[in-house]
């Protein structure tokens, strides 16, 4: 599937501001952002110098993403929960964010509670072929 270039955007903002809401950045959240990003074909100038800044940075607007196609967006709160999950917190204000993304994408609140029961007993997200967004692209 071709992703077009606002929702691959969109894509890593969304994990950006999932990682963002604890107010803390574990080095397996860097780690799956940058893999996606460069999946994504973000330059890795941009997306370390993005990392390094997000905690700093009060101008990533936070409001839940609407992508183009149903598909994607599944897949982007699959991989948004398993950041979430992959520092062993998963914080209610990132749980929050992504129930506000899948409402907006028109997506029922019941398939993220399925699919974030599933990352809980999941072993942890550990290698790149493990990403939802790979089943797109």
């Amino acid at each position: 599937m071709q992703i077009p270039v606002k929702d691959r955007s969109s894509y890593l903002k969304g994990l950006l501001v999932v990682a963002k809401k604890d107010n803390q950045l574990a080095e397996p959240e860097k780690e799956i952002i940058r893999t996606v990003a460069s999946r994504l074909g973000f330059s890795q100038t941009f997306y370390e110098y993005t990392i390094n800044n997000l905690l700093a940075n009060e101008y990533i607007d936070e409001e839940p993403i609407k992508f183009s196609d149903k598909m994607i967006a599944k897949s982007f709160l699959i991989d948004g929960l398993r950041l979430a999950d992959c520092d062993n917190k998963l914080d209610d204000r990132e749980i929050n964010w992504l129930k506000e993304t899948c409402v907006a994408n028109g997506i029922d609140l019941k398939w993220l509670e399925q699919k974030l029961n599933e990352v809980k007993t999941s072993p942890k997200l550990v290698t790149g072929a493990d990403f939802a967004l790979y089943t797109l692209i």
